[in-house]
């Protein structure tokens, strides 16, 4: 197995973000912007890649509840499809995101219902500044970074093995559901110190998923 050397500058990025948050005291929605960025990398990137294949599979995979031959068109048909998809996906985080921000107070908070016991509590989501989208853009610029490496490896990897295009297409939102996820759930449980929590645990999942993916990569180069 080769070294991972992807593996450190998504750390690190990660660090800087849950450094970021605890210096600027980030609300919700300040922390998942640049979340909502790497996301839309990793997105990026996965397309990128599923155009690179050379050689690929689609055992299992079908389109309109037909199975598909491992053509270019269908290559084309998929990373078109995972575009629209993932895409569609991200514009309406991005719309909540908005949103979410302009429904707060001058100090950066919304009420939130219990919809069990009907108590109103009030969360902080925070208000964006300048030096809030500095932060954002050097963090984007970090994740961006961390993330062509690793496209990089899993495309020499993937032109020494024959990957099921299927598998690629839906590997993404395995990647980025956990991440978010733990961060929404920490919003729910806490404040800052709980967000900061679940932030490290985010950066685990996205170190988890990112591990499971480059083995699975290294078990197929050298089956």
């Amino acid at each position: 197995m080769t070294h991972d050397r992807s593996l450190f500058p998504i750390i690190a990025t990660n660090i800087a973000t849950i450094i970021a948050a605890l210096w600027a005291d980030w609300g919700l929605g300040q922390l998942l912007w640049p979340y909502w960025m790497q996301s839309v990398i990793i997105g990026f990137y996965a397309r990128r890649r599923i155009l690179a294949l050379q050689d690929f599979c689609t055992e299992g995979f079908k389109v309109n509840n037909r199975a598909v031959a491992p053509t270019v068109q269908t290559q084309r048909q998929t990373a078109n499809f995972f575009a629209l998809h993932y895409g569609g996906f991200h514009f309406f985080y991005l719309f909540f995101l908005l949103a979410f921000a302009a429904a707060a107070d001058p100090s950066g908070h919304v009420p939130v219902t219990n919809t069990n016991t009907g108590e109103v509590s009030m969360m902080h989501i925070g208000h964006t500044g300048g030096l809030d989208m500095l932060i954002y853009l050097a963090l984007g610029v970090g994740f961006w970074l961390s993330h062509r490496g690793s496209h990089r490896e899993h495309v020499q990897a993937d032109l020494q093995r024959k990957p099921n295009i299927g598998t690629l297409m839906f590997l993404p939102y395995l990647r980025v559901i956990p991440m978010h996820l733990t961060i929404i759930f920490g919003a729910v449980l806490g404040g800052g110190a709980a967000l900061a929590l679940f932030a490290t645990l985010k950066t685990v999942a996205d170190v988890a998923m990112h591990k499971v993916e480059h083995r699975w990569l290294q078990a197929g180069k050298t089956a």
